[in-house]
């Protein structure tokens, strides 16, 4: 059973300022929970962020207190609208003075709030010896099951405060987080359930395994009086939590409709059982087949170029895939011809100069530039080859399924259709089979984002370089 929280306590000269007290719901029952270990979240908007910043600060009154918060990359501290710069609207008001060049604050009794990184594994171990009264984990799903056991050996506390975790996170059904809020999650459906909302239970690592009871008396009982259980909850929340962010930004839940359907379960829904397979990125449905285009006021033929031949070739080798995307005034996208083969290097950079013969100089050439040194040389061979026509050369830096989600989402809302053609069973086939992952064939699924992408943002022409 959950024990009974303390009262949230706010120092007078706060009281009328409500934009620093918690929202009643999930942000409030967060910040009043008496476990050692709290996670928060589950989903985009509900105000995790601020929450666990105004945990970090709640005794910052008493000597001695020292809080940290940790990102798993420095640049996430620093990002726009992120840690620090939400920071600066919490902690001036208690006086806190701040350190741009070191990322942390000091209050008026001489106690600190920090933030850091532990960007690789190892810089769990920069930490030794230290005692920190308060560990925050923002994102607790980047982190390591190595970085966050090991942190809890430094979360000790000599001012009289309760050593605590607090963490904020997002779902992700493949990370160790998971199966560690089993509890408090509906394994059929992925969602939180919301009845165990707050409930605290008790957990030891013993051996690096996990054990769960409803009180540390059972644990001692199975195990021994000299285990030491340490109490923790979840507290779920989503977008519909957090009214004053509704209120400044109305349009906030439509673009989280928008997202990607994998993304939108996730981030809209709080779903920690959806992940990115065969057929939750894109569906044949949502590509209308229609017999005519209207006139396009940009077209682009993207190549995603592979270099083995037809007689070579297995099930799994690669393709050389050439799509050719249209955009109409409507700004809707069209898939207008897709050109795919197996074929030596020689060949691909010959197919590649044909058909932009066929095409016509009219259409803008995207060629893919592979990592490193090799792919830079074999872009710019290609560049030679098509002198006089309009080419961006693209350096992938993404995976495959993150550059497949712009498309995802603008298909699913019905805005890219397919004009009638004999490859198009191939093509939807493909593009239906795609997972995300680098395993699956994507040849085609990969030039039509790299078309997408490069006809709606500013790049680099072959010219500049």
């Amino acid at each position: 059973m959950a024990m009974e929280a303390p009262e949230l306590r706010i120092p007078a000269r706060l009281k009328n300022r409500p934009h620093i007290c918690p929202q009643p719901g999930p942000q409030t029952q967060f910040l009043q929970t008496s476990a050692d270990m709290a996670v928060f979240g589950g989903a985009a908007g509900g105000g995790k962020t601020w929450a666990l910043l105004v945990d970090a600060a709640r005794f910052v009154h008493i000597p001695g207190y020292g809080a940290v918060v940790f990102r798993r990359e420095f640049p996430q501290i620093r990002a726009e609208g992120g840690l620090w710069d939400e920071s600066q609207t919490i902690y001036r008001r208690g006086r806190g003075v701040p350190r741009e060049g070191y990322c942390d604050w000091t209050f008026p009794k001489g106690t600190k709030i920090r933030f850091a990184h532990m960007q690789r594994e190892d810089d769990r171990f920069s930490w030794d010896g230290s005692q920190i009264p308060f560990i925050g984990f923002d994102q607790l799903e980047s982190f390591t099951w190595k970085q966050f056991i090991y942190l809890l050996s430094r979360n000790r506390s000599q001012c009289g405060v309760l050593p605590t975790v607090r963490a904020t996170c997002n779902p992700d059904p493949d990370h160790w987080l998971r199966e560690f809020l089993r509890w408090w999650i509906d394994d059929d459906s992925g969602l939180p359930i919301y009845e165990r909302s707050g409930v605290i239970r008790w957990f030891i690592n013993l051996r690096n395994e996990i054990h769960w009871a409803d009180s540390p008396e059972e644990l001692k009982g199975s195990f021994s009086e000299d285990v030491d259980p340490k109490s923790f909850t979840f507290i779920p929340s989503r977008v519909q939590d957090n009214k004053i962010l509704l209120h400044h930004n109305p349009g906030y839940i439509a673009s989280l409709e928008a997202l990607p359907y994998v993304d939108r379960e996730r981030l809209l829904n709080g779903n920690w059982n959806i992940r990115e397979s065969a057929g939750t990125i894109f569906q044949r449905r949502w590509f209308p087949t229609v017999d005519a285009a209207p006139q396009m006021k940009t077209v682009m033929r993207y190549w995603d170029r592979a270099g083995t031949e037809e007689a070579k070739a297995s099930a799994r080798t690669s393709w050389t895939a050439g799509v050719k995307m249209g955009q109409d005034a409507s700004n809707r996208h069209w898939i207008l011809d897709v050109v795919r083969f197996r074929g030596s290097p020689l060949e691909v950079a010959s197919t590649i100069t044909n058909v932009a013969s066929q095409d016509g100089r009219s259409v803008k050439i995207g060629i893919e530039q592979d990592p490193g040194q090799a792919g830079k040389a074999e872009a710019q061979s290609h560049l030679r080859n098509l002198a006089g026509y309009d080419v961006a050369v693209n350096a992938v830096h993404e995976s495959k399924g993150v550059r497949a989600k712009p498309v995802s989402a603008q298909a699913e809302a019905g805005n890219i259709l397919v004009l009638r053609g004999a490859w198009n069973n191939d093509y939807l086939q493909e593009l239906e089979n795609f997972d995300g992952s680098s395993k699956c064939v994507s040849d085609q699924t990969d030039a039509t984002s790299g078309a997408f992408m490069l006809l709606n943002q500013p790049v680099k022409r072959a010219g500049a370089w």
